[in-house]
């Protein structure tokens, strides 16, 4: 099994050097060669973790155009032949299609193959994904934060996920060494990684990144149905304010959906902040605006330097 030569090693504790060849993944096959799966592709390659790649998608043409730009070696568009002889998958499809695309391929798995992905939404689907592994599979879940608005595997870029965090999501029936070596693949790539509860981690990227996305799209939605012409006129703080509303819709309303519940909560708590700016508003209530206005400022100012964490 790949991961065997390193369960040794504690996760936390891991620096593997790109070169370690203990960390090597002859075959890799990547679902979904886009920004994500692509860049993963390139990564892998330029670090000399892999011999192989299979891309597998569901556009042909796409996958045509990664394999012409060297980001893969092979590609089909069938799942259960993709993932033969595997040693290392990653899920880089829309969050709501992994289950099923899982269930698809599950039984042509190897013993020993290792399965992971970057999805943005983790909850009960960790335990979803790790009650389909075959015996001697393994599933970790994980999400890079990295990313940005641009899209498809031409966007992709091999220095994509450096300097930045991915969030690991073991539950308590994840595997110790594959967890262990999913740690080591994400940091040989140049990222630092943190474990987190699933359902936790869902929580957290409800407030700090889905529904701001929901945010952005609704204030851009806003000003152009109110008055079209006044996006004209709108300057640096509004294009900053709504850059995420540039992020692809059928990417964004799969992983709002997924993550509805906490998104819901977020959007609430939203709602019920603005409901206080409206308040002090109608009262005129200037002392109010500015109680509001520098808590939040405090707050932004405290935020760490992570410019590397993009989503």
């Amino acid at each position: 099994m790949p991961w065997q030569s390193v369960a040794k090693f504690r996760a936390q504790d891991i620096a593997v050097q790109p070169d370690d060849r203990s960390l090597f993944f002859p075959k890799t096959t990547v679902f979904g060669i886009g920004l994500l799966g692509g860049s993963f592709a390139r990564a892998l390659r330029q670090h000399g973790l892999t011999s192989t790649i299979i891309g597998c998608g569901r556009t042909e043409a796409n996958l045509r155009r990664a394999k012409d730009l060297g980001i893969i070696d092979f590609w089909t568009t069938e799942p259960s032949d993709a993932v033969l002889d595997a040693d290392l998958v990653l899920l880089a499809t829309p969050v709501p299609t992994f289950s099923a695309l899982v269930s698809g391929f599950r039984s042509s798995l190897k013993r020993g193959c290792l399965v992971t992905d970057v999805g943005s939404v983790k909850g009960s689907l960790v335990a979803d994904i790790e009650g389909l592994m075959p015996e001697g599979a393994c599933y970790v879940g994980s999400h890079p934060i990295a990313g940005g608005e641009a899209s498809g595997c031409e966007a992709s870029r091999a220095d994509l996920f450096e300097g930045a965090r991915c969030i690991l999501t073991p539950t308590a029936a994840t595997d110790s060494a594959a967890l262990a070596v999913v740690a080591a693949l994400w940091q040989a790539l140049g990222m630092e990684t943190v474990q987190m509860d699933p359902e936790r981690h869902d929580e957290i990227y409800a407030m700090v990144s889905h529904f701001p996305h929901v945010a952005a799209y609704a204030l851009v939605n806003t000003v152009a149905e109110t008055d079209a012409l006044a996006l004209a006129f709108a300057g640096s703080g509004f294009r900053d304010a709504t850059r995420i509303a540039l992020s692809p819709p059928e990417l964004w309303q799969g992983i709002v959906l997924a993550n509805r519940s906490a998104v819901l909560k977020s959007a609430r708590q939203f709602r019920r902040e603005l409901d206080r700016v409206i308040a002090a508003l109608e009262l005129q209530d200037a002392t109010a605006l500015e109680v509001l206005f520098s808590r939040a400022q405090m707050a932004r100012r405290a935020l760490p330097d992570r410019s590397r964490d993009r989503e």
